[in-house]
């Protein structure tokens, strides 16, 4: 049975463009359209109506974002008759209207999509943006550092002890781009993100100039060429919480938006509480649509 409502999902996706006949979904999924609304409701914690709606404009506000159709197209598209039933609809979702979201580039709300097994998965929103920047820079210290996906890296630990905190403040002062102050940076991680792999992380800072005056002795600089970048936020326990959006992202957001990852410097922003033991952090990924031909 889960086999077939993941079936049922995928013809969501499909049809997203289109008109979704729950009918045609019941079908796939072997029961009535009756069965099928509740059992959707049950097991993900809202309506399947609900689900689509919220799927729609997710994949819509990816295209409002990168300004490649005009507003109305959109609202035609994604089965809205007229641009202000549109503009309310991406309103209640996002909480901001499609023009300002254009200009401003402002964070969206994601819905991810659902998938069936043991457990649902992607039954809460996901914040994120979606930014073209110019080149920067990565300035900082630089280690190589294992992989570790859940709990505490030790090795990230040492080395940032380890530093001058001198050197560190003085780096500091040297941030002048988003996200601002000291960043981690992850760049030359292995494609298989396998646990224990290798990886170049950067205590540093995001310069404009790529050599800027009074860099610390000892860092390293790493030229970033233009590109877009999606940016993710969350707060929780630490370190918890940043591994967990790091996880969600590559499982639901990814699979979930017409978005792939391009190569790139991963930068995590993070402020912990006083006793260190909450975080709220940003996450900027590099990123590049996805060809739809």
């Amino acid at each position: 049975m889960l086999d077939r409502l993941n079936q049922a999902m995928d013809r969501i996706e499909r049809d997203l463009a289109h008109t979704v006949d729950v009918a045609d979904l019941a079908r796939t999924a072997c029961t009535s359209e009756y069965h099928l609304r509740r059992m959707f409701s049950a097991l993900s914690g809202m309506p399947l109506s609900e689900y689509i709606r919220r799927r729609r404009l997710t994949v819509a506000g990816a295209e409002v974002l990168s300004g490649d159709a005009t507003l109305l197209e959109i609202a035609v598209r994604y089965g809205y008759g007229s641009g202000e039933a549109f503009a309310r609809a991406f309103r209640t979702m996002h909480g901001v209207g499609p023009g300002e979201a254009r200009r401003t580039g402002a964070a969206l709300v994601s819905q991810p999509r659902l998938a069936f097994r043991l457990t649902v998965e992607g039954n809460s929103s996901m914040h994120y943006r979606v930014v073209d920047r110019p080149a920067f820079t990565v300035t900082g210290f630089k280690t190589r550092i294992p992989l570790i996906h859940s709990g505490p890296n030790q090795a990230i630990i040492d080395f940032v002890r380890g530093l001058d905190k001198t050197a560190v403040e003085a780096l500091e002062k040297l941030s002048d781009q988003e996200p601002r102050g000291v960043v981690a940076v992850c760049d030359d991680l292995d494609p298989s993100r396998a646990e224990g792999t290798e990886l170049d992380y950067y205590q540093a800072v995001i310069t404009s100039s790529p050599t800027p005056a009074g860099v610390p002795e000892g860092t390293t600089a790493l030229q970033v060429p233009p590109g877009t970048w999606a940016v993710f936020t969350t707060s929780g326990p630490a370190p918890r919480a940043i591994q967990e959006l790091w996880r969600d992202v590559f499982t639901e957001w990814f699979p979930s938006n017409p978005y792939r990852t391009r190569p790139g410097p991963e930068i995590l922003r993070t402020h912990l509480s006083p006793d260190g033991t909450e975080a709220d952090a940003e996450l900027w990924l590099p990123v590049e649509r996805e060809s739809t031909h």
